[in-house]
Formats: C-alpha cells, structure tokens, sequence
C-alpha cells in the first residue's frame, strides 16, 4: 500500500509547498552562522547571538502569525501572505556589500514571514484530518508532512556551498575553510604568525600571493558574495513554493473552516472544564519541548564549529561519497533498490526494477569514487547540514512501519510517550559526541582548524541518532497539538508549540557561549544530554495525564 494511501489531496500540496519553502530556509540555515563569521568576522559567542535571536523571532512570530489566522478565519491568505513576505527578505540578503544591520533587517523580514506560514500550514494539515474517515491517518500525515519538510532541506546544504564554491571559482580562488577566519584574524592584527595564511593563500590562488592584505580583502568579499548568490536561490525557491500554493489551495478549502458559532476575534473566555485540561495538557508539552529545541538546532551552530574545527580537513574516496551530491544520490538509488529487492510482497517487476536501480546506482557510485583525489576531497562543514534531512526521507517510512507493526498488536507507544522517548534518544546522540570529545583540546585551546582531525563518522552517527529522536517528537508532537488543541485556538496553540521552539532556540546562545569559555570539549555536550534527560523524566512523569487527554 502507498504510503499516501487514502489521504486527502491537501497534503500533497501542504507538502510539496512546503518542500519548497523548506529548501530555502535550510539553504539560508546552512550557512548563516558561518556566512555571519565570515562576512563580519564575528566571533563564534557573537555569531551565535544572532543565531539563537534569529530562530527564536521564527517561531516566537509564528504566536503572532497564529493570533492573525485564527482572527481573519483564513488560515490559506495568511500563508500566502507569509511566503510573499519571506521572499522579500530572501531577495534583501541576496544583495551583495550590505552591513550588518541591513543583514539583520532582512532576518527579521524572513521571520515575520516565516510566522505567518509555518505554524498556520501545521494547523491546516491537521484540520484537513478532522473530517472522521481521515483521523486515524493523522499521526502518518505529519510524518509524511515532515519528509516533504526534509526532502527540499536535504538538497539546500549542497546549493549553497555548490554556488558558494563556483562564484570563488570565477575570482579565480579555490575553497578552504579555514581562511575566512585566518583572514579576518591578519586585518585585525590578531595572527601572529602569517605563514599558514601565506601557505593557504597561494594554494587557493594557484599562484605566490605577494600582498596578504589586498588578499584577505579579496577573499572575503568572494566568499561573503556567494553566501549572497545562495540567499537568491533561496528566494527563487520561495517563488516556487507560492506558485504551488495558490494554485492548488482550493484542495485544501474544507480544512479552512472553524467549527465554531463565533466570529471574529479569538475568544478567551468560558472555556470548559475540557479545554482547560488541554491547554494544560498543551503547555507541559511546550516547557518539555524547549529542553529538546535547545539541543537539537545545536545542529546550525556547534555541531557546525565542530565540523569546521575539528573534523578531519578532507575525505577519503570512499568517505567523499557523502559528501558529493552525484554520488549521494546514485547511492541512495542503489539503496532504495535493494529495499525493493527484499521488501515483502514485492512482485518480479517491482524486483526487476530494484535490481536495476541496485546495479546502476551501484556501479556509478563506484565509478565517481574512482574520480575522487585519493589524498582526500576537502569536506565543506555546510554539507553535515544534508544528514539530517536525507536520514529524515529514509528513516520516516521505517519509522511508520514500526509504529504500524506495534500498532498490529496493540503496543504502539501513545503520542506522549514518543515525546517522551524522543528525549531520551536526544541525550544518547549527545552522549555520543560526549564520548567522541572527551580527548579533544577545547575550542579555546585550538590553535588551527582541523588539528584533531576527527572522523566525520562521528557526526554523521550522532545526526543519525537525533534524526530518529527527531521522528519519534517533532512530527509527534505537531499531531499532538492538532489533536488537543480546542477547535478555537487551533492556529494559536500551533502557534504555542512553535513559541516554545522559539524559546529552546532562544537558549541556543548558551551553546555558543560554552563553547568560547569551557576548559573541556566534552563538558558542552554532557550539558545537552543532562538537559534532555530531565525533561524526560518530567513527560513520564505526567504521562498518565497526557494520554487521558489525548484520548479524549
């Protein structure tokens, strides 16, 4: 059976608009940190600070887009609005030579924006399954809403450094990442040594570089300007997703309704003896989310300096398979064959065609490895970025089975519950980077990037681990709220689950503060996992309650 069997005709466009919506915000999320740094030379502590500010307006916005929803009664204008809006900001931060303050005008365009769509299209697809034969597919519906979120995320990490690395081409330099910072550190007069930025400058430039200064300028500006070119692929593809919406919006036309008598504006008033325990119900899972926000977009910002710090400067042939966008697709071509080869029930032709895409895939990934430098392929940090959403696609269709299979002899976990063991995995992932760390000079004592030289697999395995985390909550816990939500405030308590996204990424900051002043690497990541262990312990605790009310 398909895994879009029997749903309506409104989650292909919540996903495909959605899809496109995604792949230019996480082609921005790739690279904002690192394009802050290089652009302004901000440090890691600062950086963060606009980081953490900037994911916290996103979400804590989505409260006001929400508020705006719920009072118009039209969830589908308030979204077209949210795309228009985000596209002009995404066209602000695409153009070249702006200063800071011009940069974080367009952020804050992109956020307001961001709040008037992500939360109102949540709240849409989960009205799309009110409607009695579609409730018992609403778990399944966000999990697939979720992949389509990841399928445009996974390609953005590779458009942006793609269109990063071919406008440094085209100025006649090469990619490294160390040299953004080297540079800026040689303007400020902090480099007391120039002889690894001499080193790097002439490799890059495939020629002696006479004047570092008129180089380190150069460099910057290249570099700062093809962040600039993929902000503009990012706005290209907001284009796209409101093409898409408003085309087919009309599919989604019976969800956006309200089932109750008033109009107007939101009520607050004589709730019921019900709502009340719901909306208590909503916020315990809100204050237990901010502990797994907090931790999980650690992603865009130290997991990203340990990436470009401490991973190893260049990938094997073999490594370099991931890492290459060509050979990562022929791969995954070759695994999705094999799957239909041993999937139950797969007829001759379904096998046939899963030899095919088995061998094919197969034996053009081998080739392109043979087309790799065998001293190693320099690995773009940005590019850790593409693990999660590619694990995502792959994970989220194993992950329903399993479900599926607990459902088929009544032991599926409640929607709680895997909150619940959602955190629990969380501190594990985290445990595992503990683990990785515990030898690691800190970040205040690296004298150069990549002097440790650590595997890559090491982030790979803990983006693996918080992906299944991720499966287990994010798409859980937005069923969980369309699901207990009171039908007045179904867009403002989507929007109370962002506002709590909006908190955990407020306190992203503390991430990037430890990092600047902590004396051991590993101390930083026992911090996420004790973190993500408590609040745990604080939803099992509560369990009984959430799963009365979720069955109510």
């Amino acid at each position: 059976m398909s895994l879009l069997s029997g749903h309506p005709k409104g989650l292909y466009v919540a996903f495909f608009a959605n899809m496109g919506e995604r792949f230019g915000f996480y082609t921005m999320m790739a690279i904002l940190v690192l394009f802050l740094q290089a652009k302004f030379g901000l440090t890691e502590d600062g950086a963060g600070e606009v980081y953490s500010y900037f994911y916290f307006a996103i979400y804590i916005l989505a409260l006001v887009g929400g508020f705006i929803a719920d009072s118009l009664r039209n969830f589908r204008k308030t979204i077209a609005i949210g795309i228009a809006v985000m596209t002009i900001g995404y066209v602000l931060m695409a153009v070249p030579g702006l200063t800071l303050p011009f940069v974080i005008a367009g952020l804050l365009i992109i956020a307001f924006g961001n709040g008037l769509f992500k939360g109102n299209i949540q709240a849409l697809v989960g009205k799309l399954y009110d409607k009695p034969e579609f409730e018992h597919l609403r778990d399944s519906a966000f999990s697939i809403f979720y992949m389509g979120i990841n399928v445009g995320a996974f390609f953005a990490p590779f458009a942006a450094v793609g269109i990063r690395d071919w406008f440094l081409e085209s100025q006649g330099f090469g990619y490294d990442k160390e040299l953004p910072g080297l540079c800026h550190k040689f303007l400020d007069g902090l480099l007391p040594n120039s002889g690894t930025l001499q080193t790097l400058a002439d490799k890059v430039s495939g020629a002696s570089v006479g004047d570092l200064t008129v180089f380190a300028n150069q460099y910057i500006e290249a570099f700062g300007t093809g962040y600039n070119l993929a902000f503009a692929i990012a706005a290209a593809a907001m284009v796209v997703s409101m093409v898409i919406f408003l085309v087919f919006q009309k599919h989604m036309a019976y969800a956006d309704k309200y089932n109750v008598a008033e109009k107007g504006k939101v009520s607050f008033k004589g709730f019921t003896k019900n709502e009340k325990q719901r909306i208590k119900a909503l916020l315990l899972v809100f204050i237990v989310v901010i502990f797994f926000w907090m931790s999980f977009h650690q992603n865009g910002l130290t997991l990203m300096y340990f990436a470009r710090d401490y991973v190893a400067k260049n990938a094997s042939p073999f490594t370099n398979i991931f890492f290459n966008l060509k050979s990562l697709l022929t791969f995954i071509a070759a695994i999705f064959g094999v799957v239909l080869l041993i999937k139950k029930g797969s007829k001759g032709l379904t096998r046939l065609i899963g030899a095919g895409m088995f061998l094919v895939g197969g034996g053009l990934t081998y080739y392109l490895t043979t087309t790799f430098d065998p001293a190693g392929t320099p690995i773009a940090p940005e590019l850790f970025e593409a693990f999660n959403p590619v694990l995502i696609v792959f994970l989220t269709p194993v992950v329903l089975a399993f479900f599926a299979y607990l459902n088929k002899r009544n032991a599926e976990p409640s929607t709680p519950r895997k909150i619940g063991i959602g955190m629990i995995i969380t501190a594990v992932a985290f445990g595992v980077m503990l683990v990785g760390s515990i030898s690691l000079v800190a970040p205040k004592g690296l004298l150069t990037a990549s002097e440790q030289g650590v595997s890559p697999y090491l982030l790979i395995g803990t983006y693996f681990l918080l992906t299944i985390a991720e499966l287990f909550l994010s798409p859980m816990g937005l069923s969980f709220v369309s699901k207990v939500a009171p039908d007045r405030l179904k867009g403002l308590m989507q929007g109370g689950w962002l506002g709590a996204t909006a908190v955990g990424n407020k306190l992203l900051f503390i991430g990037s503060s430890l990092w600047s002043w902590i004396d051991e690497l590993w101390y930083l990541w026992a911090f996420f996992a004790i973190c993500c262990l408590i609040s745990a312990i604080i939803i099992f605790s509560k369990m009984k309650f959430l799963e009365e009310v979720t069955k109510e």
